[in-house]
């Protein structure tokens, strides 16, 4: 029986699922971008994601637990020196998924899976945003005008008139 179990098997066994999904997760680190097939984009970000978390914090631990999962020295090099230092402000959602259409030979529905802050497309949009969450967006708005910096130079011309 498959009682509460909800992860897609894809077709394979536990041995062949495990070290596809740790070299597709490797790949996706390396290149920051890799097309897939649908099924399996979905799984690889449910994969791929806490081991990104991991990689917020960069100490022996983390580098050797990563290093489980992955088994590639130059995947978990670049996830550690490019890859964690970009996402460290980013609450979560590291990857993207996007449809691509379906494959010519089987028809399989293909997608695109990317890491969201190495896609200069929408990154150029919002240099200077953080990520806002709903609780952000309502109050931060309204608070953010009226918390504007006074120029300190108009302060400086009065005093030097008064000298």
């Amino acid at each position: 029986m498959r009682h509460g179990k909800k992860f897609n098997h894809l077709g394979r066994k536990k041995g062949h699922r495990d070290n596809m999904l740790s070299n597709m997760s490797s790949s996706l680190i390396v290149h920051k971008r890799i097309n897939t097939t649908l099924a399996k984009a979905k799984a690889l970000r449910v994969f791929v994601e806490p081991i990104l978390t991991k990689s917020k914090d960069n100490s022996t631990h983390s580098r050797r637990m990563v290093f489980a999962d992955l088994q590639n020295k130059e995947a978990v090099t670049e996830l550690f020196n490019t890859v964690g230092p970009k996402i460290m402000d980013r609450p979560g959602g590291y990857c993207r998924i996007i449809k691509t259409g379906f494959r010519k030979g089987d028809g399989a529905e293909t997608a695109m899976i990317e890491l969201v802050d190495f896609n200069e497309t929408y990154v150029a949009k919002t240099p200077t945003s953080k990520g806002t969450t709903r609780r952000g967006r309502r109050s931060g708005g309204k608070s953010n005008v009226a918390a504007a910096p006074v120029q300190p130079v108009v302060t400086e011309e009065i005093k030097s008139e008064e000298e």
